[in-house]
């Protein structure tokens, strides 16, 4: 598991207050009862923390990131193009 895998899981247990090891890339944001303001409190965690923008609209319904893994996915592929 990469540095920046390890850093989302921490934000993600700590704004969502879930179990880390809960967090495998399969889970459903909503099986582990995480809900549209957490997710909007760990995007911001996230922009912040690794200096990105993540494409996200908290007033759209259509949910974004359904699994830890496109959470993962998503900020690993925004901080390999910040640094391309």
């Amino acid at each position: 598991m990469s540095n920046i895998t390890d850093d989302i899981l921490d934000i993600v247990a700590s704004k969502a207050m879930v179990d880390r090891a809960k967090l495998l890339p399969e889970a459903k944001l909503t099986d582990l009862q995480i809900s549209s303001l957490d997710v909007v409190e760990i995007v911001f965690a996230l922009e912040d923390k690794f200096g990105i923008q993540i494409p996200f609209n908290a007033n759209d319904s259509k949910v974004e990131f359904q699994t830890v893994g496109e959470v993962i996915s998503a900020v690993e592929k925004l901080v390999a193009a910040k640094k391309a």
